[in-house]
C-alpha cells in the first residue's frame, strides 16, 4: 500500500534515497539525474538546487516544469503495486520514478529507461 505521507516528505531526502539505490548497483547520480530531467522536466542544475531547499516530495512533482507524456509507457511494479494502476496521479507519477530508478539499478539501457 502506498504511504500517504510521502508526498510531505522532503525532496531532498528521498532524492538521496534514489541516488543511492543506483549507486549501489553501479549506476550514476548523473543517471539518476537524466531519468529525473525525463520525467519531469527538471534540469540537473534545477535538481541539485531542489536538493538544497525545504521543498516537499509532492510540490516537487506538482511544480514539475513539463511532466513527459511518455511516462504513460511506464508499466510494472513498484512495491508490489502495478504503477499503470495507481489511481491518484501524484502517487502514480512518484512510483513512475521509483519505477525508472528501479530500472536504472537493474542494468537496463537507457535508451528503454527513456522508452526510445
Amino acid at each position: 500500500m502506498p504511504r500517504a505521507d510521502v508526498p510531505q516528505m522532503p525532496f531532498s531526502k528521498l532524492y538521496a534515497l534514489l541516488v543511492a539505490k543506483a549507486e549501489k548497483k553501479g549506476r550514476t547520480r548523473q543517471e539518476v539525474d537524466q531519468v529525473t530531467a525525463w520525467l519531469t522536466g527538471y534540469t540537473p542544475a534545477d535538481l541539485a538546487r531542489l536538493e538544497q531547499s525545504e521543498t516537499s516530495y509532492g510540490d516537487f512533482f506538482r511544480n514539475a516544469p513539463a511532466m513527459n507524456p511518455d511516462r504513460a509507457l511506464i508499466t510494472g511494479k513498484v512495491c508490489g503495486i502495478r504503477v499503470e494502476e495507481i489511481e491518484d496521479p501524484l502517487m502514480r507519477d512518484i512510483r513512475c520514478l521509483d519505477k525508472l530508478v528501479d530500472e536504472l539499478a537493474k542494468g537496463w539501457t537507457m535508451e528503454k529507461i527513456l522508452r526510445k
